[in-house]
Protein backbone atom coordinates (compact mmCIF):
# COMPACT_ATOMS: atom_id res chain seq x y z
CA UNK A 1 0.00 0.00 0.00
CA UNK A 2 1.57 3.30 -1.12
CA UNK A 3 0.82 5.71 1.75
CA UNK A 4 3.36 8.56 1.44
CA UNK A 5 4.65 10.86 -1.31
CA UNK A 6 7.36 13.53 -1.12
CA UNK A 7 10.24 14.56 1.13
CA UNK A 8 9.67 13.85 4.83
CA UNK A 9 10.95 15.98 7.70
CA UNK A 10 10.97 13.72 10.73
CA UNK A 11 13.35 10.95 9.59
CA UNK A 12 16.00 13.64 8.98
CA UNK A 13 15.78 14.58 12.68
CA UNK A 14 16.92 11.06 13.57
CA UNK A 15 19.10 9.79 10.73
CA UNK A 16 20.36 6.69 12.60
CA UNK A 17 17.32 5.16 14.34
CA UNK A 18 17.56 1.93 16.35
CA UNK A 19 17.51 -1.23 14.26
CA UNK A 20 16.14 -4.66 15.14
CA UNK A 21 16.61 -8.16 13.70
CA UNK A 22 14.29 -10.16 11.51
CA UNK A 23 12.54 -13.08 13.17
CA UNK A 24 14.60 -16.22 12.53
CA UNK A 25 13.05 -18.72 14.97
CA UNK A 26 9.64 -19.91 16.05
CA UNK A 27 8.58 -18.11 19.22
CA UNK A 28 5.75 -17.85 21.76
CA UNK A 29 4.45 -14.86 23.70
CA UNK A 30 1.47 -13.56 25.62
CA UNK A 31 0.67 -10.93 23.00
CA UNK A 32 1.91 -10.09 19.53
CA UNK A 33 1.56 -6.48 18.40
CA UNK A 34 1.53 -6.24 14.62
CA UNK A 35 2.80 -2.82 13.55
CA UNK A 36 5.72 -0.79 14.85
CA UNK A 37 4.41 2.69 14.23
CA UNK A 38 3.15 5.17 16.79
CA UNK A 39 0.10 3.12 17.75
CA UNK A 40 1.90 -0.20 17.94
CA UNK A 41 4.69 1.44 19.89
CA UNK A 42 2.52 2.88 22.67
CA UNK A 43 0.34 -0.24 22.88
CA UNK A 44 3.33 -2.59 23.15
CA UNK A 45 5.07 -0.25 25.61
CA UNK A 46 1.94 -0.16 27.79
CA UNK A 47 1.38 -3.92 27.67
CA UNK A 48 5.00 -4.69 28.41
CA UNK A 49 5.00 -2.32 31.38
CA UNK A 50 1.94 -4.16 32.74
CA UNK A 51 3.83 -7.42 32.77
CA UNK A 52 2.58 -8.85 29.46
CA UNK A 53 5.21 -10.79 27.50
CA UNK A 54 4.89 -8.75 24.31
CA UNK A 55 6.43 -9.18 20.86
CA UNK A 56 6.37 -6.45 18.19
CA UNK A 57 6.68 -7.26 14.49
CA UNK A 58 6.67 -4.90 11.52
CA UNK A 59 7.01 -5.74 7.86
CA UNK A 60 9.10 -2.59 7.40
CA UNK A 61 11.64 -0.92 9.64
CA UNK A 62 10.23 0.32 12.91
CA UNK A 63 8.44 3.70 12.59
CA UNK A 64 8.81 3.84 8.82
CA UNK A 65 5.11 3.95 7.94
CA UNK A 66 2.72 6.90 8.16
CA UNK A 67 4.07 7.94 11.57
CA UNK A 68 6.91 9.60 9.67
CA UNK A 69 4.30 11.70 7.84
CA UNK A 70 2.37 12.75 10.96
CA UNK A 71 2.47 16.37 12.11
CA UNK A 72 2.64 15.58 15.83
CA UNK A 73 -0.03 17.96 17.15
CA UNK A 74 -1.51 16.68 20.42
CA UNK A 75 -4.91 18.22 21.05
CA UNK A 76 -7.86 17.18 23.17
CA UNK A 77 -10.27 19.18 20.97
CA UNK A 78 -11.37 17.14 17.99
CA UNK A 79 -12.05 17.46 14.29
CA UNK A 80 -15.62 16.69 15.37
CA UNK A 81 -16.83 19.43 17.74
CA UNK A 82 -18.17 18.53 21.16
CA UNK A 83 -21.58 19.90 20.16
CA UNK A 84 -21.74 17.53 17.19
CA UNK A 85 -20.72 14.58 19.35
CA UNK A 86 -23.42 15.48 21.88
CA UNK A 87 -25.94 15.51 19.06
CA UNK A 88 -24.82 12.03 17.93
CA UNK A 89 -24.01 10.26 21.19
CA UNK A 90 -25.61 12.26 23.97
CA UNK A 91 -23.99 14.63 26.43
CA UNK A 92 -22.57 12.06 28.84
CA UNK A 93 -20.77 9.98 26.21
CA UNK A 94 -19.53 12.96 24.21
CA UNK A 95 -18.10 14.76 27.23
CA UNK A 96 -16.56 11.54 28.49
CA UNK A 97 -14.74 11.03 25.21
CA UNK A 98 -13.41 14.59 25.26
CA UNK A 99 -12.21 13.99 28.83
CA UNK A 100 -10.43 10.82 27.67
CA UNK A 101 -8.62 12.89 25.03
CA UNK A 102 -7.62 15.49 27.62
CA UNK A 103 -6.28 12.75 29.90
CA UNK A 104 -4.44 11.10 27.00
CA UNK A 105 -2.43 14.26 26.28
CA UNK A 106 -1.39 14.33 29.95
CA UNK A 107 -0.51 10.62 29.87
CA UNK A 108 1.66 11.08 26.79
CA UNK A 109 3.58 13.79 28.61
CA UNK A 110 4.19 11.47 31.57
CA UNK A 111 5.34 8.62 29.33
CA UNK A 112 7.83 10.79 27.45
CA UNK A 113 9.68 11.45 30.73
CA UNK A 114 10.37 7.71 31.06
CA UNK A 115 11.92 7.17 27.64
CA UNK A 116 15.58 6.61 26.75
CA UNK A 117 15.69 9.75 24.63
CA UNK A 118 13.47 12.78 24.20
CA UNK A 119 10.76 12.93 21.53
CA UNK A 120 10.68 16.74 21.86
CA UNK A 121 7.41 16.82 23.82
CA UNK A 122 6.51 20.47 24.52
CA UNK A 123 3.36 21.79 26.15
CA UNK A 124 1.46 24.25 23.95
CA UNK A 125 -1.82 26.14 23.91
CA UNK A 126 -4.06 25.81 20.85
CA UNK A 127 -5.83 28.55 18.93
CA UNK A 128 -8.83 27.57 16.83
CA UNK A 129 -9.91 30.63 14.87
CA UNK A 130 -13.06 31.36 12.89
CA UNK A 131 -12.19 31.15 9.20
CA UNK A 132 -14.99 33.59 8.40
CA UNK A 133 -17.52 35.73 10.24
CA UNK A 134 -20.20 33.17 9.37
CA UNK A 135 -18.42 30.64 11.62
CA UNK A 136 -18.44 32.85 14.72
CA UNK A 137 -21.87 31.85 16.15
CA UNK A 138 -21.04 28.11 16.05
CA UNK A 139 -17.54 28.72 17.39
CA UNK A 140 -18.90 30.74 20.31
CA UNK A 141 -21.50 28.06 21.02
CA UNK A 142 -18.76 25.42 21.00
CA UNK A 143 -16.74 27.51 23.45
CA UNK A 144 -19.74 27.83 25.80
CA UNK A 145 -20.29 24.08 25.72
CA UNK A 146 -16.62 23.35 26.45
CA UNK A 147 -16.53 25.89 29.28
CA UNK A 148 -19.73 24.49 30.76
CA UNK A 149 -18.08 21.10 31.12
CA UNK A 150 -14.89 22.41 32.69
CA UNK A 151 -12.49 22.31 29.76
CA UNK A 152 -9.66 24.89 29.89
CA UNK A 153 -10.78 27.36 27.22
CA UNK A 154 -11.08 31.09 26.63
CA UNK A 155 -12.95 32.96 23.92
CA UNK A 156 -11.03 35.69 22.08
CA UNK A 157 -12.74 38.52 20.23
CA UNK A 158 -11.30 39.95 17.02
CA UNK A 159 -9.70 42.93 18.78
CA UNK A 160 -7.91 40.68 21.26
CA UNK A 161 -6.64 38.43 18.47
CA UNK A 162 -5.30 41.43 16.54
CA UNK A 163 -3.54 42.73 19.65
CA UNK A 164 -1.83 39.41 20.45
CA UNK A 165 -1.15 37.87 17.06
CA UNK A 166 0.25 38.98 13.72
CA UNK A 167 -3.13 38.34 12.09
CA UNK A 168 -6.74 39.30 12.66
CA UNK A 169 -9.64 36.85 12.76
CA UNK A 170 -13.30 37.36 13.71
CA UNK A 171 -13.10 35.12 16.78
CA UNK A 172 -11.20 32.19 18.28
CA UNK A 173 -11.13 29.58 21.04
CA UNK A 174 -7.86 29.46 22.96
CA UNK A 175 -7.43 26.13 24.75
CA UNK A 176 -4.79 25.00 27.21
CA UNK A 177 -3.23 21.61 28.04
CA UNK A 178 -2.25 20.61 24.49
CA UNK A 179 1.24 19.71 23.25
CA UNK A 180 3.45 18.89 20.31
CA UNK A 181 6.11 16.22 19.75
CA UNK A 182 8.26 14.62 17.11
CA UNK A 183 6.16 11.54 16.21
CA UNK A 184 9.06 9.68 14.62
CA UNK A 185 11.26 10.07 17.70
CA UNK A 186 8.31 9.20 19.92
CA UNK A 187 7.61 5.85 18.25
CA UNK A 188 11.30 4.97 18.13
CA UNK A 189 11.83 5.96 21.76
CA UNK A 190 8.90 3.89 22.99
CA UNK A 191 10.10 0.76 21.17
CA UNK A 192 13.75 1.30 22.10
CA UNK A 193 13.01 1.80 25.79
CA UNK A 194 10.82 -1.31 26.08
CA UNK A 195 13.29 -3.35 24.00
CA UNK A 196 16.14 -2.39 26.31
CA UNK A 197 14.02 -3.62 29.21
CA UNK A 198 13.41 -6.98 27.54
CA UNK A 199 10.58 -6.65 25.01
CA UNK A 200 11.24 -8.57 21.80
CA UNK A 201 11.11 -6.57 18.55
CA UNK A 202 11.45 -7.81 14.97
CA UNK A 203 11.45 -5.66 11.87
CA UNK A 204 11.20 -6.65 8.22
CA UNK A 205 9.04 -9.51 9.48
CA UNK A 206 5.64 -9.72 7.80
CA UNK A 207 2.81 -11.88 9.08
CA UNK A 208 0.93 -13.40 6.17
CA UNK A 209 -1.65 -15.73 7.68
CA UNK A 210 -2.85 -17.16 10.96
CA UNK A 211 -4.60 -20.12 12.52
CA UNK A 212 -6.87 -19.78 15.52
CA UNK A 213 -6.87 -22.26 18.39
CA UNK A 214 -9.09 -22.53 21.44
CA UNK A 215 -6.92 -20.32 23.64
CA UNK A 216 -4.25 -19.04 21.26
CA UNK A 217 -3.50 -17.82 17.76
CA UNK A 218 -0.57 -18.78 15.51
CA UNK A 219 0.85 -16.39 12.94
CA UNK A 220 3.08 -17.40 10.04
CA UNK A 221 5.65 -14.93 8.71
CA UNK A 222 7.10 -14.29 5.27
CA UNK A 223 10.05 -16.53 6.28
CA UNK A 224 7.65 -19.29 7.37
CA UNK A 225 8.37 -18.72 11.07
CA UNK A 226 5.66 -19.31 13.66
CA UNK A 227 4.58 -16.90 16.40
CA UNK A 228 2.19 -18.44 18.92
CA UNK A 229 0.38 -15.94 21.11
CA UNK A 230 -2.55 -15.80 23.50
CA UNK A 231 -3.65 -12.47 22.06
CA UNK A 232 -2.86 -10.31 19.05
CA UNK A 233 -3.18 -6.57 18.49
CA UNK A 234 -3.45 -5.20 14.98
CA UNK A 235 -1.88 -1.73 15.01
CA UNK A 236 -1.38 -1.59 11.27
CA UNK A 237 -2.74 1.89 10.66
CA UNK A 238 -4.63 2.52 7.46
CA UNK A 239 -3.47 -0.84 6.11
CA UNK A 240 -5.91 -2.49 8.51
CA UNK A 241 -8.49 -1.75 5.82
CA UNK A 242 -6.94 -4.57 3.82
CA UNK A 243 -8.32 -6.86 6.54
CA UNK A 244 -11.48 -5.01 7.55
CA UNK A 245 -13.55 -2.92 5.14
CA UNK A 246 -15.59 -0.81 7.51
CA UNK A 247 -18.42 1.59 6.49
CA UNK A 248 -17.36 4.08 9.18
CA UNK A 249 -14.08 4.92 7.43
CA UNK A 250 -13.25 7.62 4.90
CA UNK A 251 -9.84 7.96 3.24
CA UNK A 252 -8.44 11.10 1.65
CA UNK A 253 -5.01 12.67 1.11
CA UNK A 254 -3.47 15.43 3.21
CA UNK A 255 -0.50 17.68 2.48
CA UNK A 256 2.24 19.12 4.70
CA UNK A 257 5.24 21.43 4.40
CA UNK A 258 8.04 22.39 6.76
CA UNK A 259 9.86 25.69 6.37
CA UNK A 260 13.48 26.58 6.98
CA UNK A 261 14.46 27.15 10.65
CA UNK A 262 13.61 30.65 11.86
CA UNK A 263 15.33 32.90 14.38
CA UNK A 264 12.18 34.52 15.77
CA UNK A 265 8.41 34.08 15.61
CA UNK A 266 6.91 37.57 15.75
CA UNK A 267 3.20 37.77 16.44
CA UNK A 268 3.02 34.16 17.58
CA UNK A 269 2.82 34.13 21.41
CA UNK A 270 4.24 30.95 22.94
CA UNK A 271 4.22 29.32 19.49
CA UNK A 272 0.75 27.89 20.11
CA UNK A 273 -0.78 25.27 17.86
CA UNK A 274 -3.09 26.87 15.30
CA UNK A 275 -6.06 25.52 13.36
CA UNK A 276 -9.29 26.86 11.96
CA UNK A 277 -13.03 26.28 11.69
CA UNK A 278 -13.12 25.68 7.92
CA UNK A 279 -13.26 22.14 6.56
CA UNK A 280 -10.88 20.99 5.29
CA UNK A 281 -8.76 23.08 7.66
CA UNK A 282 -5.11 24.02 7.91
CA UNK A 283 -3.12 23.29 11.06
CA UNK A 284 0.17 24.86 12.11
CA UNK A 285 2.91 24.25 14.65
CA UNK A 286 6.62 24.83 15.15
CA UNK A 287 9.35 22.26 15.77
CA UNK A 288 12.12 21.90 18.32
CA UNK A 289 14.62 23.18 15.75
CA UNK A 290 12.44 26.22 14.94
CA UNK A 291 10.73 25.25 11.70
CA UNK A 292 7.10 25.96 10.93
CA UNK A 293 5.04 22.92 9.96
CA UNK A 294 1.71 23.55 8.24
CA UNK A 295 -0.64 20.92 6.89
CA UNK A 296 -4.08 20.53 5.37
CA UNK A 297 -5.61 21.28 1.97
CA UNK A 298 -6.99 17.75 1.93
CA UNK A 299 -8.21 16.17 -1.29
CA UNK A 300 -10.88 13.48 -1.64
CA UNK A 301 -8.52 11.03 -3.25
CA UNK A 302 -6.25 8.29 -2.00
CA UNK A 303 -4.55 7.51 -5.29
CA UNK A 304 -0.74 7.83 -5.06
CA UNK A 305 -0.47 9.29 -8.56
CA UNK A 306 -3.04 11.96 -7.67
CA UNK A 307 -1.16 12.88 -4.47
CA UNK A 308 2.04 13.22 -6.44
CA UNK A 309 0.39 15.35 -9.10
CA UNK A 310 -1.10 17.77 -6.56
CA UNK A 311 1.92 18.02 -4.25
CA UNK A 312 3.65 21.03 -5.81
CA UNK A 313 0.49 23.15 -6.00
CA UNK A 314 -0.52 22.18 -2.45
CA UNK A 315 2.98 23.07 -1.26
CA UNK A 316 2.59 26.55 -2.72
CA UNK A 317 -0.90 26.98 -1.23
CA UNK A 318 0.27 25.99 2.23
CA UNK A 319 3.29 28.25 2.03
CA UNK A 320 1.08 31.15 1.02
CA UNK A 321 -1.33 30.43 3.88
CA UNK A 322 1.37 30.53 6.55
CA UNK A 323 3.05 33.54 4.95
CA UNK A 324 -0.23 35.47 5.10
CA UNK A 325 -0.63 34.71 8.80
CA UNK A 326 2.95 35.61 9.73
CA UNK A 327 4.07 38.32 7.37
CA UNK A 328 6.64 39.63 9.86
CA UNK A 329 8.47 36.28 9.79
CA UNK A 330 10.07 37.29 6.50
CA UNK A 331 10.34 35.22 3.37
CA UNK A 332 9.50 31.57 4.00
CA UNK A 333 10.43 28.61 1.86
CA UNK A 334 9.31 24.99 1.98
CA UNK A 335 12.36 22.82 2.59
CA UNK A 336 10.15 19.73 3.02
CA UNK A 337 6.87 18.88 1.36
CA UNK A 338 4.95 15.63 1.53
CA UNK A 339 1.50 14.12 1.25
CA UNK A 340 0.04 11.03 2.82
CA UNK A 341 -3.05 8.92 3.14
CA UNK A 342 -5.34 10.37 5.77
CA UNK A 343 -8.16 8.35 7.28
CA UNK A 344 -11.02 9.39 9.52
CA UNK A 345 -14.27 7.95 10.76
CA UNK A 346 -17.66 9.33 9.81
CA UNK A 347 -18.70 9.80 13.43
CA UNK A 348 -15.38 11.27 14.65
CA UNK A 349 -14.48 8.48 17.09
CA UNK A 350 -11.67 5.93 16.70
CA UNK A 351 -12.49 2.24 16.42
CA UNK A 352 -10.86 0.18 19.15
CA UNK A 353 -11.48 -3.31 20.49
CA UNK A 354 -12.31 -6.87 19.50
CA UNK A 355 -14.35 -8.31 16.64
CA UNK A 356 -16.30 -11.54 16.92
CA UNK A 357 -14.97 -12.93 13.65
CA UNK A 358 -11.35 -12.54 14.84
CA UNK A 359 -10.96 -14.51 18.11
CA UNK A 360 -8.12 -13.47 20.45
CA UNK A 361 -7.54 -10.32 18.36
CA UNK A 362 -7.85 -6.61 19.11
CA UNK A 363 -7.78 -3.75 16.64
CA UNK A 364 -6.59 -0.18 17.09
CA UNK A 365 -7.98 1.88 14.21
CA UNK A 366 -7.14 5.34 15.52
CA UNK A 367 -8.26 7.27 12.46
CA UNK A 368 -8.71 11.03 12.60
CA UNK A 369 -6.74 14.21 13.17
CA UNK A 370 -5.98 13.21 16.77
CA UNK A 371 -4.29 9.94 15.93
CA UNK A 372 -1.49 10.23 18.49
CA UNK A 373 -3.98 11.05 21.24
CA UNK A 374 -6.29 8.23 20.14
CA UNK A 375 -3.32 5.85 20.21
CA UNK A 376 -2.85 6.49 23.92
CA UNK A 377 -6.56 5.87 24.49
CA UNK A 378 -6.24 2.63 22.52
CA UNK A 379 -3.22 1.56 24.59
CA UNK A 380 -5.09 2.05 27.86
CA UNK A 381 -8.22 0.30 26.61
CA UNK A 382 -6.55 -2.68 24.99
CA UNK A 383 -4.22 -3.17 27.95
CA UNK A 384 -7.27 -3.22 30.22
CA UNK A 385 -9.12 -5.66 27.98
CA UNK A 386 -6.14 -8.03 27.82
CA UNK A 387 -5.00 -7.88 31.45
CA UNK A 388 -8.33 -7.39 33.23
CA UNK A 389 -10.90 -8.48 30.68
CA UNK A 390 -12.57 -5.08 30.63
CA UNK A 391 -12.21 -1.32 30.31
CA UNK A 392 -14.92 1.04 31.56
CA UNK A 393 -14.96 3.16 28.40
CA UNK A 394 -14.52 0.45 25.78
CA UNK A 395 -18.15 0.69 24.67
CA UNK A 396 -17.62 4.28 23.49
CA UNK A 397 -15.33 3.27 20.66
CA UNK A 398 -16.35 -0.30 19.97
CA UNK A 399 -15.92 -1.26 16.33
CA UNK A 400 -19.47 -2.55 15.80
CA UNK A 401 -21.23 0.62 16.99
CA UNK A 402 -23.90 2.30 14.85
CA UNK A 403 -22.41 4.87 12.48
CA UNK A 404 -23.38 8.52 12.96
CA UNK A 405 -22.13 10.60 10.04
CA UNK A 406 -20.57 13.94 10.97
CA UNK A 407 -19.88 16.82 8.62
CA UNK A 408 -20.44 20.03 10.63
CA UNK A 409 -17.37 22.20 11.28
CA UNK A 410 -16.60 23.83 14.60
Amino acid sequence: MNLITGKLLWPDTMPDPPAYPRLEDDIECDCIVIGGGETGAIISYTLFNRGVDTVVVDKRRIASGTVSASTGLLQWMNDTPLLSMIHSFGEEKAVRFYKLCEQAVQQIGLVTRQLDFSPDFIRRDSLCYASSADDVPKLRQEYETLAKHGFPVQYLEDETIAARYSFRKPGAILSQSDAELNPYKYANALIRTAHRQGMRVFQETEVLQHQTGKDHIVFYTNDNRRIKARNAVFATGFETMEIIRHPNTVFTSSYVIATQPLDVFPGWPNRCLIWESARPYVYIRTTANNRIVIGGKDENTNAPEERKRHLSSKRDQLLQAVQELFQEAGSLRAEYAWSATYGRTRDGLPMIGAMEQFPHCYFAMVYGGNGTVYSMIAAQMIAGLITEGRHPDADLVRIDRPVHSQSAPV
